[in-house]
């Protein structure tokens, strides 16, 4: 793209205020600006007025689950029917990785950080021995890890450095996540810098349409991948690619399922995986009725009370629907840092939009959800905070509990 091109192409949208320092930049910054423009989605700012997927109709119900008792009893014929799938090839893990520490006061990858005590042991070499541990009840399978444009080049230079963790460098492929421009609430997309446009990772619901953009679908096709267990960075003690959990889903029959467990209480803050117009859904906690939330079935249980924790299974064959029939947009209000009058404004309240899809729509664009309930203290233990609630002390005191060594 020139100059001219991109002139009238921001003419057309309306924002031709990108090119308003064109003229002092050098020759880099000119193809940057101008390389940025190009690939811009304009009509993303359309969502501005827009908070996410129009609810469907009907009234909620509970989802169809797969209780610890129920897996328990079904244990053998979920774990055969899961090795048998993975011996043949056909399920394959994806890694949302594309965070970094900021809110543990760690200025790297979030999956760098060391959670160790008497041994250095980061996040990621906690997944990663989880993913060995099945491979070697099976077979290696295909990793694929998600990263930012920000963590991109620290993720790869770190499992190099660490050899990839003794997991065959063949069956790991990196990519970067997709991206959006960020906007004022006038519509107005943001400068990042003078040249370059502010742009922002699309959101967890962007992991499947990343990766196809990235040129990985072909990976899928000649692996033969049929199934894809989603997680995210966070969870240490998660199980990857679960035997029993991708059995329990296949003989279900539904087109995918995700991991929960049983809320503390109707006030917990986790989304519930739920039933409404005959689709799964995901309501998050703030969406909730308090009625619902705090109903109780004949045993005493929260009858909706089953809380997701970003480890699903999808079917590959359905998740190309996500890609040709797009998941909405979700607009998160932001404090953006961006260039205003020829400097930097880092505002202390929020001054923008950016969006993001999620990857509780793409359950729902699924048609159907396995509900599938894991122990909390055995495979939940979520490092977000640096003290407190879900932190790395809470971590690493599970992970004590369940005699992983750190």
């Amino acid at each position: 793209m020139n100059y001219e091109e991109a002139v009238s192409l921001l003419k057309k949208h309306g924002q031709e205020h990108l090119l308003k320092y064109y003229g002092e930049l050098n020759e880099e910054g000119k193809r940057n600006l101008l390389n940025d423009i190009e690939k811009l989605n304009f009509s993303v700012t359309d969502n501005i007025n827009i908070n996410g997927a129009k609810k469907p109709d009907g009234d909620l119900s509970p989802c169809k689950a797969v209780s610890l008792a129920d897996i328990e009893k079904n244990r053998a014929q979920y774990e055969a029917e899961g090795l048998k799938l993975l011996k043949e090839g056909k399920a394959g893990a994806v890694l949302l990785a594309g965070g970094q520490g900021t809110r543990l006061g760690f200025s790297k990858p979030k999956g760098m950080f060391d959670i160790g005590e008497t041994r250095s042991v980061s996040i990621f070499e906690l997944l990663m021995d989880s993913v060995k541990s099945v491979a070697s009840r099976s077979k290696p399978f295909p990793l694929f890890i998600m990263t930012s444009e920000d963590n991109n080049r620290d993720t790869v230079e770190f499992f190099k450095e660490h050899s990839y963790f003794g997991y065959p460098e063949d069956k790991i492929h990196f990519y970067i996540q997709d991206t959006e421009p960020a906007c004022g609430f006038d519509g107005k997309i943001f400068l990042a810098s003078k040249s370059r446009v502010l742009l922002t990772s699309n959101g967890n619901g962007g992991w499947y349409s990343s990766l196809v953009n990235a040129g990985l679908k072909s990976v899928l096709e000649r692996e033969g991948i049929e199934w894809l267990n989603v997680f995210g960075v966070d969870n240490v003690l998660q199980k990857i690619c679960d035997p029993v959990f991708i059995g329990a889903t296949h003989l279900s029959g539904l087109a995918s399922s995700a991991k929960v467990v049983t809320k503390r209480s109707a006030e917990e803050k986790v989304g519930v995986l739920c039933e409404r117009g005959g689709k799964p859904v995901i309501v998050e906690y703030f969406e909730m009725p308090s009625a619902l939330a705090s109903l109780r079935g004949e045993d005493g249980q929260l009858v909706y009370r089953y809380g997701v924790i970003l480890n699903y299974l999808f079917k590959v064959d359905m998740l190309d629907k996500t890609v040709r029939e797009k998941l909405p947009y979700h607009v998160a209000v932001k404090a953006l840092a961006h260039i205003s009058d020829g400097k930097k404004v880092v505002p202390e309240k929020p001054n923008g939009c950016k969006f993001e899809t999620l990857v509780v729509d793409m359950v729902e664009f699924m048609g159907s959800c396995l509900a599938y309930e894991v122990e909390r203290a055995k495979e939940f233990a979520p490092v977000k905070n640096k003290s407190g609630n879900d932190s790395a002390d809470t971590a690493r005191a599970l992970l004590k509990s369940n005699g992983i060594k750190i």
